[in-house]
């Protein structure tokens, strides 16, 4: 009886442990975090609660932060609740984000949040700030100081952190690189979600972006910089047919026909626009998913990859000062170079921007930009939010009929980027009635609404092309998209099975090329891709055979390392002159 005894203390005394164990504040901690990490990643995220458990670089920073906090926070019933709040919601934004749009969240992102809350529904608006708002006012009446010591000292590693990530960013990388795990350069989210952990990236991709700016010194040469471009200019009035170009970059212009498992009570395509574009219909990779115009726009209009070095969008850091991109390359050699832009001139730096890509004249809704003599009005967005793609480009041919009616008129680069078709997909159901609907048991509201908006949209393409063409029948037209839509997350693509899941589905977008009014297909193609293909046919090929180290090169893609590293290097140097 008395071993019996001795035994069920022993089980009694093990199972109060236990117990204890699991009360402890850090173990639920860890637990509640692992079983977030589980639940996202069956919504689409990147981290198991396996993974999570593994970032043994991670774990420690949360702990440690989660003890600071609970130091910070005065003793009551909800003391760990409080302090685990502001970690809970510094991952469930960046995750949401990685959701919807695809791409890991970097500190530089923060500079996105004006565009963000611009284009943001009301209703979303108020739940995301309110949440946000509600944290930080329980935390700030929380707040205790009598624990003045521990606040002092404990504060000391995370100010050091900073000062090293900010100050002696080479430190940090080489300490990253000594005991972290390996990075995916192609795969930003393998290496945040999976491998290292949120902040720990986080930390690394900023001191990375710092190394950058220092990094760009040794690619600055104003003067031999200013001279190939100049060569090149010179080279291209000579060579050159004059012929103008239209360049259209469209907000989120998804093709609901690569939805593999959706299927529609008719065709989602304007009847005109299937019978112009038939067999004709490209592909180009876009390097965002989502969201991130100015992003494609810097691809589409410099001829180098996106890579987010020197600042997350690369039109944040442009200076005003000479990139030498293709608008100014055009303009150098006697084209006129106007961009036209459907949305507001504060977001994106663009005009700063626009005008160290080149471009000599800036158009934006006079609602706006009050101070400019634009052509562009900004028709009628109140039921839609955005100006309506048709109403957009008869004011955009207007423009071109009246510039190419002046007497000995300069050849015209006419760049132009629409906004409508961008989140919420509003549609004015007395204006452009919806009467498409799923046929397939796999639907996505959003993407319904989409498709209904892009009927409407595939007809104003198709007579913006009709008509532009008999202005200017010599012309080279093209079109493409942005990026595609985020609907409800990068799982809508994967369920609907977007061009079937195949690899880099997600940045694949529909490119319409019309050259002298009839629509050419290509084989795949980058955005930025295009500043070469507009250069060769403005020399009838000769561009590619003389001038290849200018421009992207055909087949020189991301994954041949000799090709990437050429396009790193031109990166670079573009962004060294266009940033001083």
């Amino acid at each position: 009886m008395k071993l019996l005894g001795k035994k069920f203390l022993n089980i009694q005394s093990i199972v109060r442990g236990i117990a204890v164990f699991f009360r402890n504040r850090y173990v639920l901690f860890i637990l509640f975090f692992s079983l977030y990490s589980q639940l996202s990643f069956a919504l689409g995220g990147m981290v198991t609660a396996g993974d999570f458990l593994c970032q043994y670089l991670e774990l420690p920073f949360l702990l440690y932060m989660f003890w600071y906090l609970n130091v910070l926070v005065r003793p009551s019933r909800f003391q760990a609740l409080i302090a685990a709040a502001p970690l809970f919601l510094s991952y469930l934004g960046p995750d949401i984000s990685f959701l919807l749009l695809g791409r890991p969240f970097r500190l530089i992102d923060l500079g996105q949040v004006p565009e963000l809350i611009t284009v943001m529904s009301p209703f979303y608006l108020i739940v995301s700030g309110g949440a946000l708002i509600a944290c930080l006012l329980l935390l700030c009446f929380s707040l205790s100081i009598k624990r003045w010591k521990a606040i002092i000292f404990g504060v000391l590693p995370l100010a050091a952190l900073i000062i090293v990530v900010e100050i002696f960013p080479r430190w940090f990388v080489n300490g990253f690189h000594r005991y972290g795990r390996e990075t995916a350069d192609l795969s930003d989210a393998i290496s945040a979600m999976g491998n290292n952990g949120r902040f720990v990236m986080l930390c690394y991709r900023e001191a990375d972006r710092h190394l950058a700016h220092e990094e760009t010194d040794t690619f600055y040469s104003r003067a031999s910089y200013d001279q190939q471009a100049l060569e090149l200019a010179n080279w291209l009035k000579e060579k050159g047919n004059g012929r103008n170009v239209h360049l259209v970059v469209m907000e989120s212009f998804v093709d609901p026909t690569l939805f593999m498992a959706a299927t529609y009570s008719q065709s989602p395509m304007h009847p005109d626009y299937e019978k112009m574009f038939a067999g004709h219909m490209g592909y180009s990779l876009s390097p965002v998913f989502g969201g991130g115009t100015a992003q494609a726009e810097f691809e589409a209009l410099c001829g180098v990859p996106a890579y987010q070095k020197l600042g997350g969008i690369e039109f944040n850091s442009f200076s005003g000062s000479q990139a030498w991109c293709l608008p100014g390359i055009l303009r150098q050699s006697g084209y006129r170079a106007a961009a036209s832009n459907a949305y507001n001139p504060n977001l994106f730096n663009s005009v700063t921007a626009y005008r160290g890509i080149g471009f000599g004249e800036q158009f934006y809704p006079k609602k706006y930009f009050l101070a400019s003599s634009s052509y562009l009005s900004t028709g009628e967005v109140k039921s839609e939010g955005y100006m309506f793609d048709g109403d957009l480009f008869a004011e955009n041919r207007e423009f071109v009929r009246q510039a190419l009616a002046e007497k000995d008129h300069p050849p015209l680069f006419n760049y132009l980027l629409t906004m409508y078709g961008h989140v919420p997909y509003t549609l004015d159901k007395k204006k452009r009635p919806e009467f498409i609907k799923f046929t397939s048991k796999e639907h996505d509201d959003y993407l319904e609404r989409v498709v209904n908006q892009l009927w409407y949209r595939t007809q104003a393409v198709t007579e913006h092309v009709r008509e532009l063409t008999k202005i200017d029948p010599d012309g080279l037209i093209i079109i493409v998209s942005d990026h595609l839509p985020p609907l409800s997350g990068i799982s809508t693509y994967s369920r609907l099975r977007y061009l079937n899941n195949s690899q880099d589905s997600i940045h694949m977008n529909r490119i319409l090329i019309i050259d002298r009014g009839k629509p050419q297909q290509y084989e795949t193609i980058h955005h930025y891709d295009i500043p070469r293909l507009i250069l060769n046919a403005l020399t009838g090929g000769a561009f590619g055979d003389t001038w290849q180290g200018a421009f992207s090169e055909p087949g020189r893609g991301l994954d041949a390392a000799a090709g990437q590293a050429e396009l790193h290097r031109r990166y670079m140097r573009l962004m060294a002159h266009a940033i001083k």
